[in-house]
Order: structure tokens, then C-alpha cells, then sequence
């Protein structure tokens, strides 16, 4: 069984999640910690659980969930892995990290490309992932059937979903990646998302105003 540990970074209150298993193998899911005293805290907590960090992982290469990609990567000596489609947002991440008001350290470019056709692995856990455009290019959700969550990035919200007025960003696509990817999900599913509250599919599936389908 794992163990979910969320911390909400930056002035984007991104939640970056480390996933833990009883081997003590995680991985960190959006490198989100923007700051020095941000990344102690997350440091903090795979010390004193005793973890041992393996990947990280990047739902999708919006700024807010990348700032603290190299230094994550660099501290535990980890691989990076995303979506090839996010390259071209690391590409120009120092210009969005100016552009947005963030410090950017360096650009950590992906290591290990993640798809449908293959699981994530870790410790004793799998993750089975989605492709989830609409938001951004390159968006993925990970899902843990035996645990019974699935984090979706700025796919789904509580109530809500990801924007799509940015760069690579589709309404539509968007709207077919929930209906046909998340909602296929049990209803009991959790859902972790990139920013705010948890909730679950079945909620969103009755009270969500974008995606609902007044089950």
C-alpha cells in the first residue's frame, strides 16, 4: 500500500506529491518547491520517513510545476520523467519562469519519456498512466488502481478543470480527455489534483460545471 504525502509550493500553490511504498522506493510527482525553504521542507520529510527517491515525475511542464525540477533531480541524483511533448516547454522555461515571476536555477530536461504504453514502476507499485491533453501538451494522469487515486495534474480540479487559454491549451480536448480517460475511472476513485482540495470522480462526475454527466 502507498503512502501519500502532499505539499502545496509556491505562489501558485502547486501540490507537489511523494508517493511511498513499504520498500521506502518514491517518487516526487511536479517538482513544484520554488524556494529554498520550500525544498527543505519537502528534504525534511523523505529524511525523516527514510525514503529513498527514485524519480521525478512531471504531470505536465507549466512553470509552476517545474521550478524546482533541477533542484530535485540534482539533490537525489534522480532521473527526470514526462511527456516527450512537454520538451518544448522546458525548452523555454527561463523565459516563462521571467515571465511569471520565478527564479529559475536550471532547466532539467526529461531523462525517461512517459506514455500510455507503459506503466510507471516503483518499489512494489504500479502507476498506469493517461495521456491527457487539453490543458497542455504532454498533460498526464497517474492512476493507482489498488489504492484507489489517481493524480491529474491540471487536468481535473474540485468543481473545476485546467485552464486552456495558454499555449497548447483545447476546451475540447480537454473536456474528451476527462469524459474519455477519468470518468471511465470507478467512482470511488480519489482525485489529487495540481492545486486545491481533493475530490473524487464520482463527485466531479455529478457537480463538476464543465464536465458533469448529470449521473
Amino acid at each position: 500500500m502507498t503512502k501519500v504525502k502532499v505539499f502545496a509550493f509556491n505562489p501558485y500553490q502547486v501540490n507537489s506529491y511523494v508517493i511511498s511504498d513499504e520498500t521506502k522506493e518514491c517518487i516526487i510527482i511536479d517538482g513544484s518547491c520554488g524556494k529554498k525553504e520550500e525544498f527543505e521542507q519537502l528534504d525534511k520529510y523523505i529524511k525523516s520517513e527514510g525514503l529513498k527517491p527514485v524519480m521525478l515525475v512531471n504531470t505536465h511542464a507549466h512553470i509552476d510545476h517545474i521550478i524546482g525540477n533541477f533542484t530535485i533531480c540534482n539533490t537525489y541524483s534522480i532521473p527526470l520523467a514526462a511527456h516527450k511533448e512537454c520538451t518544448g516547454f522546458l525548452t523555454n522555461a527561463t523565459v516563462f519562469a521571467n515571465t511569471f515571476g520565478f527564479e529559475m536555477e536550471a532547466v532539467k530536461q526529461i531523462d525517461i519519456y512517459l506514455s500510455e504504453e507503459s506503466p510507471l514502476n516503483f518499489g512494489n507499485t504500479t502507476l498506469r498512466i493517461f495521456e491527457t491533453p487539453g490543458h497542455a501538451d504532454g498533460s498526464l494522469c497517474f492512476y493507482n488502481e489498488k489504492d484507489k487515486y489517481v493524480i491529474t495534474g491540471d487536468v481535473l480540479f474540485f468543481q473545476s478543470i485546467g485552464r486552456t487559454d495558454l499555449k497548447t491549451g483545447d476546451y475540447d480536448k480537454l473536456q474528451e480527455s476527462i469524459w474519455t480517460k477519468l470518468f471511465t475511472l470507478p467512482d470511488e476513485t480519489e482525485v489529487l489534483p495540481g492545486h486545491g482540495p481533493k475530490t473524487s470522480i464520482g463527485f466531479e462526475k455529478v457537480n463538476n460545471p464543465f464536465v458533469s454527466i448529470g449521473i
